[in-house]
This record gives C-alpha cells, structure tokens and sequence, in this order.
C-alpha cells in the first residue's frame, strides 16, 4: 500500500542536517520542539515553529564553553534561560551572558587513563569518546553521563542527577560501560529519563531511571538486548527501540517487556540484508514511521507502521518522487527530512484520503 506525503512547510537552513540526523532536535513533553545548532562559537536555539514562519534570528545563543570539544550531548531549560553542557572534563551551565552558572567537574573522557593535561581548560585531549546531558522537563534537574576516576582500578562511568541551580550532585548510579557516546530521552511523564551508550563494536546499552524525592531508582534493560533507545510519545508507557544492526523494530514497556516487533521481510532471505534505519519514531500516538535500505536497490525507503502492533501499514511516496534524508518525527502527525543539497528542511504530513 501507498501512502501519500504532503510537503506542510519548508525552509532554507544550512545545517539543519543535525535535525534528522543527530541530537540537535530537542523536544519537551509539552510539545514544543527546538533547534540546538552550533555556529561558530555560539550554541543558537531556535523555536522550530518560528523557523518554518519565517524567523531566522535565535531565541537565545549560548557562548560555547569549550570552542574546541564539539563532542557531547548538551542541553537547553525549557524556559531557556540557560544551557547545560556536555564537555570532555566537565558539565557546564552557561547563562544568555556567556556567564558560568555553575560547573560539575569529572575524569577525562580521553581514552588514554592517567594522560596529562596542560591545566589550560580549552584543553582538547584525544578521542571521541562523550557523555551526553539532559535538562529534565520541569528545569529543576540536569541527568547527565560521565566519567569517574583515573586510574584503572577506580575508572567507571556514571549517570548523574544534579541540581539545577547551582550543579550540586543529588544522585548517582555506577554504569558498566565503556562508552564512545550517549544520549538521553526524557519520557513525556515527567518522571522517567532514559540513557542510550553506544559502545561500538561492543554493542549497546540501555537504561531507565526515575528519582522520587531523594531516592534514585534505576534498571538497566541489557540482559540479551542490544537496542538504541529511538524514541517515546505521550501516549505510550514505554518506548521504541531498534536492534543494533538494524534487524528489527520493537515497541517496549518501560521495564523492558516486548509488546511489538517489526522485522524487514527480507529477514528469512539470505541472500538479502535489508535492515532498518536509526531514524525511527512516533509521527503521533497512532502511527511510527521509519526508513527501511533496501539492499537489492541500494536505497532507503520511509514505512508508516502502526504504533500499537508495528504492523506496516504502507510505503511512503513523496510528490516530486524519492526522498533521500534521514527522518526525524515530531509526535504532532508530522515529520521532518533534509535536503542537503539545496540546505531545506521540509515538514510533511500524510496527506487527506
């Protein structure tokens, strides 16, 4: 089955790839979607609806704390009046004055352990590896990953919550990982955060947290899996996730039990590797849309799935014919695509029957 798209809006925004294609959409659970694009040495924040109406100025830019490190995952307040900053050595909180607010330092990020550093805080030290930090919905709390000691016996990575106003540690879980990076989603609940850790060739791990006035509870999903964490909608308990290598799609509850699955029919092919792509997500309660390569055509389809059962429901075809972009859904009965030649992004819906 075929379902139409309709282009809805489209706007010329140079860099705007990192929308479809990374974690610089961020979305809260009241709606509101916001670019976090890096220019020079600012962090620019952008209501995603005023870019599409036509406004191209900031709501707010962030000086950049470490114009060097454009690694980590950072963050915004949902009032934005303050960014939070993933850095190689430390976690900062930067004002709309390029004022620290306040900074939580850790160990090193760099692979090398016990390696020396110039005492120089733009210091970049070798490597890609990277946490990734998330202010929480209500702007009371900054999740972030980190790394904890030097030396081999005390290296570990943790997940911690600290205060938002000043960056004073409230909670921590040890972490058994090696990362060489991260992201975090907050659940639409306002209770639940998830983190993501990609660790290469050794797979993936998952967590889920809650903290109920001082006590932190935590569970890790891990046992058998090797799924990144995609995506979450109001409407849905849990979440979505996509096997490591793209072998299958699956809706979960949040303690991790399966409620759906979708896997490429050309699974039992063996001659065949169609896999699904990482840009999955719910285009709104009802339906989940991703892209699907096939192997046989060398190209990348985009499926609607139903949200519930992850049956599909039909191939996505566009009015001036193929898209070639990642997907990025947006939870309102939309999604987002981007041309990188012509630097557009494009909002579409499924078109009226």
């Amino acid at each position: 089955m075929s379902i139409t798209a309709q282009l809805r809006d489209s706007v010329r925004l140079p860099g705007g790839g990192v929308l479809v294609n990374g974690f610089a959409l961020e979305s809260r659970a009241n709606g509101s979607h916001r670019a976090l694009l890096r220019n020079g040495h600012g962090l620019e924040v952008h209501d995603l609806d005023e870019v599409f109406s036509g406004e191209r100025a900031p709501s707010a830019v962030f000086a950049l704390p470490w114009p060097g490190w454009d690694r980590g995952v950072d963050s915004v307040s949902p009032d934005g009046t303050f960014a939070v900053f993933s850095g190689q050595r430390a976690v900062r909180a930067v004002g709309t004055d390029g004022q620290t607010l306040w900074e939580y330092r850790h160990a090193c990020w760099g692979p090398e352990l016990d390696h020396p550093h110039s005492g120089d805080e733009q210091e970049v030290c070798r490597g890609s590896e990277h946490g990734s930090c998330r202010v929480s919905d209500d702007g009371r709390l900054v999740w972030a990953h980190v790394v904890a000691g030097s030396a081999e016996e005390d290296w570990q990575e943790r997940w911690v919550v600290l205060d938002a106003r000043d960056g004073r540690e409230l909670a921590r879980l040890p972490l058994d990982s090696a990362a060489e990076g991260s992201h975090h989603l907050s659940h639409p609940d306002g209770v639940h955060m998830g983190l993501c850790i990609g660790m290469g060739q050794d797979g993936i791990l998952l967590h889920w947290a809650r903290r109920d006035g001082e006590e932190l509870t935590g569970w890790d999903l891990n046992k058998g899996m090797d799924r990144i964490l995609m995506d979450v909608h109001a409407a849905h308990p849990g979440f979505l996730t996509v096997e490591h290598y793209g072998g299958d799609l699956r809706l979960h509850a949040l303690d991790g039990t399966v409620l759906a699955e979708a896997v490429p029919e050309s699974a039992d092919d063996e001659e065949r590797d169609d896999a699904w792509g990482y840009d999955c997500g719910f285009v709104d309660a009802a339906t989940v849309i991703a892209s699907l390569t096939d192997a046989d055509e060398d190209l990348t389809r985009h499926w609607l799935l139903d949200a519930r059962t992850l049956e599909i429901r039909g191939e996505v075809t566009y009015p001036a014919g193929a898209v070639d972009s990642w997907i990025r859904p947006l939870g309102d009965g939309t999604w987002l695509t981007y041309d990188a030649p012509g630097e557009k992004l494009n909002r579409w819906a499924r078109a009226a029957d």
